[in-house]
């Protein structure tokens, strides 16, 4: 578990990111709601989650947290088609995008990665490309052509979306590789809006930061959240209670694979748990 979660549960004020950032705001016409239905997965023999069932509502960011193993980022894989890269894996289900499976043998698996995009864990800026080619590089892997101006405003659209376009506008030519590891991850997050996703995954996009940094990114998301629908696996509870509209909690013990133990608003989540296993949780009395 990420060092930064203490033994007690956290407060879900008042003054929460999402409360202050999205108060009163309607979700803009357009954004996403992304549904799972009955997803059971399997690598190989061993079945890692057992009909998993979560809307995500469009416009919000949901929040998974659960202890370690318990299938949250196999999970957030699924829900862009990650999933079957690895060999032996297997899926049953469905992932509906505004009601539409993606996984639908009619849906082409560039068009699924370029709704739902996808920050990892760990930075990964392409070293060699300047900070400008990194924000671009998903035109080219898609195809997509545009005018040097379309380009260039393009480029300073998702810098500022991202958080990163006043530490960055005057070197926009050099290495993405050479900015700090908060500024990475911000860069790829501007990587990823460039192909105008409507739905954004990040698997513990903090984990690897300092604690200025991870409140940039925090602030980043609620303001992302505006325009993308958000999906994030923490183990930081924290994190969850600040950033996070509704959460689900994850278990698998014993062996058994991993469920879905409670769901719902983050509040709620956090202050009333329906199940004394989520209270533990949240509590940090295991984990």
């Amino acid at each position: 578990m990420d060092t930064s979660q203490t033994t007690t549960m956290p407060a879900v004020a008042s003054d929460s990111f999402a409360d202050t950032a999205r108060a009163g705001l309607p979700p803009r016409a357009g954004l996403a709601e992304l549904q799972a239905r009955e997803i059971t997965a399997w690598f190989g023999d061993r079945k890692v989650l057992d009909r998993v069932s979560l809307t995500m509502p469009a416009g919000g960011i949901t929040a998974l947290i659960g202890p370690s193993g318990c299938g949250k980022s196999t999970f957030l894989r699924i829900l862009n088609r990650m999933h079957e890269l690895v060999p032996s894996a297997q899926l049953a289900g469905e992932v509906l995008l505004d009601g539409e499976d993606i996984y639908d043998p009619s849906r082409r698996l560039i068009d699924a990665r370029r709704a739902i995009g996808m920050v990892f864990q760990k930075p990964n800026p392409f070293p060699a490309m300047s900070i400008r080619e990194n924000v671009l590089a998903g035109l080219r892997l898609t195809g997509t052509k545009a005018s040097r101006s379309d380009k260039d405003a393009l480029v300073e659209s998702c810098l500022i979306s991202a958080g990163l376009w006043n530490e960055v506008k005057d070197r926009l030519d050099a290495p993405g590789g050479g900015l700090s590891g908060g500024q990475q991850q911000r860069l790829c997050i501007a990587r990823s809006l460039a192909v105008k996703p409507r739905v954004l995954l990040m698997d513990e996009p903090c984990s690897a930061l300092d604690p200025t940094s991870t409140r940039v990114i925090e602030e980043t998301m609620v303001e992302l959240a505006r325009e993308v629908t958000i999906v994030i696996v923490t183990h930081n509870m924290q994190q969850a209670a600040r950033v996070s509209d509704t959460c689900a909690f994850f278990l698998a013990s014993h062996g058994t694979p991993g469920v879905i133990v409670e769901h719902g608003e983050t509040r709620a989540m956090f202050e009333h748990p329906q199940d004394q296993r989520t209270a533990d949780y949240v509590h940090g009395r295991f984990g």
